[in-house]
């Protein structure tokens, strides 16, 4: 009661009062922030007992959004309840059948007339949640729409919640409850409302005759193409994302160079007639300017010549042409220009001008596809940009639990026998139809992990009245074009597959991809996921369904959804938590089991090996032909520099370990870049690093105390004289102790007196050695940037022990082992719990019972032994409400030396007890247990993480 007391006086009484999760709170979707009403909704259901919506109007979309949340209720035995209507025919036939395969939910249709109604209403056992608003179930109110939401909590017996409840069960007992009869009554008189717009459907139509303009993503690249040709360059590559319009792209470049000749290349001939087509609607003309080189046609006469590699790669046919025939030639799904077909074409041609485009060029054999075009990047738009341009049609993913069965799961090993098991199938079919597709008729592709099981699988579907064939590589184009046709004209709901879809062939039309595999690599990810994402008439969203087995590589999904490629695990495990980084109208969705596969992967595997880490640093190398910088790194999004800086302890030792020839480093000029780069690289300060470069910029080789002051104040840094103080503790290294001393010393940057030391002006001597040096503080930098705050800490970014002691301007470090879970002086308290305890805590120590209330609400045990009267029990009682006590956290001690930062504590004094806890001695101990209130609630999908 307490704890809904102070929230209701912080909400309307006290805005300054600690509040908690039983907070009123106006919610709002800031699609910037990546903060959403969707956020909220899927949280609830996660911590419901049951539920009951009144909701006007729903769509598809909109119920997708949840359905993995009402999976996980179903497995846990919970259900709930969902009223709704007809009001204005808003909503669906398939609405309501998709409605009708949800297990758990039971659906009533109200006839009350102007029925409008937009509540959520969520019980928790004592105490009921509810979000009523402007906010009906379709992605757009949950994600887009500029709409006003109120969530408010109750106990149980509250009035408001009574008002509510008895509102929403009178309705309940007078509607109708939803079954398939009714929808087939509903349907047969169904009238689409002709205000829905289908607003994602930008298609241009074989008999369209109107202008083509190019898009955004176009126009910019025909500048830069542009751009390159003024600037004297023959080649340019182009990398975009698969459905981007890279073939109208290339039509548009065409236009404005107008060549004599062009020679338009491709690796299979079903692509061949769709590129003549878009290049012929943009450029015009008569049809004999367009010709076909492939098969038996030899169209050699025609000003836009379309070949296959396999025709024109041939001796004999190039010697119909002389080498400069062509003035301008593209190549489409140019990485696989390393091929000898390519590579004697490419020597044969001197075109004027050479275009290649490609969604991945990266390729893992040695050959360099950036070389081949002269490293010239006319455009890059990846995945996550064209879906920010709403340039492809938006997905809604989910995760799902492979098939179980006696504690035996999917794994890379398994029998095929269990692959094919018809319990398998049956399970792979029910979540198949729980999970869905626009419009409902399904056109899938399904992607399996071997040839005999997708040709087992598609027999085993038909032997069910699912209509589905198999293909391959033995299968001819023929048969290929027959299957795609069977599937294009609705005789066919599946083509399964392994790996001929990866890319080339184009089925705008599908709306469903399965995946059935392990997943292999995050771009052939991409490849299977982009085959859904070509716009479409009627092709609302493409659904992904990803069947996670207990695989090792399933750390790449959320590596191959979020684009982030760091090979951070803090990053991987953030995007596994909160899948609302996605743009626009796209859902990323785990059910909960499938989550933790991902989290038990990303524990166990060795993400920053140096197996893991020398292919993304060779393909930099290839793309910039030169060795990398850590800058280089960061500005290309790749691997984190702060984990390939550290893997070796230097990013110098790195490059002898991918056996660079490099100038040598002296032992003391690495250990200064050890000491910057496991101390300043994090950039959790700017004070350190702007010494540094004025120091290198300048010359300086002393300051006096104005002098940094001025320093300070002119980068708008802190600039007091205990900031100063630890400034030069820090680089002295007077502040470190213990081993950090020993690793550092004797790379002292300045020393006390803010006198450079001689040992930094032998190492300012080596050109090579100051290269590395500016690197990182380049790095440093811009890493500051992105935590940048007025006060020490950044909330949610994570710290170790030391940092927080060097952040606070404290003398010395303390060792991990002393600070143990907490430390304070006169003016800091500082806390660290790990959550899950492990083996740590064995013997004579407490397993202490630390653990989350509620998101805004911790239990929290000083150490043992402690009474009341000890001195940080006493000192938290007197001066726990004007102090500033830091909490941090974190999950597990394999999750790494450092702890989220989750911002302030203050300490319920009235909570404040003394306990006694036993030892696995069977030593009795006495402690103090009290509540810890933050001042801001933990942020939803964290809060999720660290408690499940």
């Amino acid at each position: 009661m307490e704890i809904l007391e102070r929230s209701l006086k912080k909400a309307f009484i006290d805005k300054t009062i600690p509040g908690s999760s039983y907070d009123p709170e106006v919610i709002i979707n800031q699609p910037v922030n990546h903060t959403f009403l969707l956020n909220t909704l899927q949280n609830e259901l996660n911590h419901c007992e049951d539920f009951f919506f009144s909701i006007a109007f729903i769509t598809k979309d909109g119920l997708d959004a949840i359905k993995a949340q009402l999976a996980d209720l179903n497995n846990q035995g919970r259900h709930g309840r969902l009223l709704t209507s007809t009001y204005l025919s808003f909503n669906q036939p398939k609405v309501f059948e998709d409605l009708l395969n949800i297990p758990n939910l039971e659906v009533r249709l109200s006839d009350k007339k102007g029925f409008h109604a937009k509540g959520y209403l969520f019980d928790k056992g004592t105490s009921h949640s509810l979000i009523i608003g402007s906010s009906n179930l379709t992605l757009s109110a949950l994600k887009l729409n500029y709409e006003w939401n109120v969530k408010l909590t109750s106990y149980e017996h509250g009035e408001i919640i009574h008002q509510i409840k008895h509102h929403m069960e009178a309705e309940w007992q007078a509607a109708t409850l939803l079954s398939p009869q009714w929808i087939d009554a509903y349907a047969a008189n169904y009238v689409r409302p002709i205000f829905e717009p289908n607003e994602f459907v930008e298609t241009i139509t074989e008999h369209q005759t109107t202008y083509i303009a190019p898009n955004n993503m176009q126009r910019q690249a025909l500048e830069n193409l542009q751009q390159l040709r003024q600037e004297g360059h023959h080649k340019g590559l182009i990398i975009s994302a698969t459905g981007t319009g890279k073939t109208f792209l290339a039509a548009f470049d065409v236009l404005h160079y107008k060549p004599k000749k062009m020679l338009f290349i491709v690796h299979r001939e079903q692509i061949l007639h769709k590129a003549k087509e878009s290049f012929q609607r943009i450029i015009g003309g008569p049809d004999d300017d367009y010709g076909i080189f492939s098969g038996n046609l030899r169209e050699t006469n025609a000003t836009y010549l379309f070949a296959t590699i396999q025709a024109i790669s041939k001796p004999e046919n190039q010697q119909l042409f002389s080498e400069d025939y062509f003035d301008y030639i593209l190549i489409d799904e140019v990485h696989r220009a390393g091929a000898q077909s390519y590579l004697t074409t490419l020597d044969y041609f001197k075109p004027n001008f050479l275009l290649g485009m490609t969604a991945t060029p990266e390729r893992t054999d040695h050959v360099n596809i950036f070389e081949l075009f002269d490293y010239n990047i006319a455009y890059e738009i990846r995945l996550q940009d064209a879906l920010e341009e709403n340039m492809l049609c938006p997905f809604h993913y989910f995760g799902v639990t492979d098939y179980e069965k006696d504690g035996l799961t999917i794994h890379e090993s398994v029998d095929f026998n269990y692959l094919i098991a018809d319990e398998r199938v049956d399970f792979l079919l029910e979540k198949i139809k729980y999970y869905g597709c626009s419009n409902n008729q399904p056109k899938g592709l399904i992607f399996c992990s071997s040839v005999k099981e997708s040709e087992e699988l598609a027999v085993l579907f038909n032997k069910r009245n699912i209509p589905s064939a198999y293909l391959s590589g033995q299968h001819s184009i023929s048969e290929r074009e027959r299957v795609i046709a069977e599937l294009e004209q609705g005789d066919l709901h599946y083509i399964f597959t392994v790996d001929i879809f990866n890319e080339g062939i184009d089925i705008p039309m599908i709306n469903q991809v399965i995946m059935l595999r392990n997943t292999l690599s995050n771009i052939i990810f991409i490849q299977q996921l982009g085959r859904g994402l070509r716009k479409y008439p009627d092709k609302d969203y493409v659904t992904i369904i990803d069947f996670i087995g207990n695989y090792q590589n399933n750390y790449l999904i959320p590596m191959a959804l979020s684009g982030d490629t760091s090979l951070n695990k803090n990053n991987l495990r953030k995007d596994t938590y909160d899948t609302h980084y996605i743009s626009g109208l796209s859902v990323i969705n785990f059910e909960h089991i499938a989550k933790e596969r991902i989290f038990e992967s990303i524990d166990k595997v060795k993400i920053d090996s140096l197996a893991m880490l020398r292919q993304p640093y060779q393909t930099l190398k290839k793309r910039l032909n030169r060795i990398p910088t850590l800058w280089d790194f960061h500005q290309h999004n790749l691997v984190d520099p702060i984990v390939i800086a550290t893997k070796e302890k230097n990013y110098y030792q790195f490059l002898k370990k991918m056996k660079e020839d490099i100038p040598r480093l002296s032992a003391l000029e690495e250990t200064y870049l050890n000491f910057v780069s496991d101390e300043l690289l994090l950039g959790l300060r700017l004070n350190e690093l702007i010494v540094i470069q004025d120091i290198l910029k300048h010359q300086t080789m002393s300051y006096t105390t104005e002098e940094l002051i001025e320093l300070f104040k002119t980068n708008e840094l802190n600039h007091d004289i205990n900031t100063i103080n630890a400034t030069l503790n820090t680089l002295s290294l007077n502040f470190y102790t213990g081993g950090d001393k020993k690793r550092f010393e004797p790379a002292a940057i300045i020393d006390l007196n803010a006198q450079v030391t001689p040992t930094f002006k032998q190492v300012m001597n080596n050109p090579y050695f100051l290269a590395h040096l500016n690197d990182l503080l380049k790095v440093a930098i811009v890493n500051y940037q992105t935590r940048i705050t007025t006060i020490p800490f950044t909330l949610y970014q994570k710290y170790r022990r030391r940092d927080t002691l060097r952040l606070l301007n404290w003398d010395k470090q303390m060792v991990n082992q002393n600070i143990g879970g907490y430390v304070y002086n006169e003016t800091d308290f500082i806390i660290f719990v790990t959550l899950e305890k492990g083996d740590d805590f064995r013997g004579s120590l407490v397993a202490y019972e630390d653990g989350f209330v509620d998101n805004q609400t911790v239990q929290w045990f000083t150490k043992a032994p402690r009474t009341i009267n000890s001195p940080e029990v006493r000192y938290l009682k007197e001066h726990g409400q004007t102090s500033n006590i830091h909490f941090f956290i974190k999950k597990a001690d394999d999750h790494g030396s450092d702890f989220y930062y989750l911002g302030k504590v203050k300490p319920d004094v009235n909570s404040i007890e003394q306990v006694t806890r036993a030892t696995s001695e069977g030593e009795t101990k006495s402690l103090v247990k009290m509540l810890l209130h933050l001042e801001e609630p933990v942020e939803l999908s964290l809060f999720d993480f660290l408690t499940k």
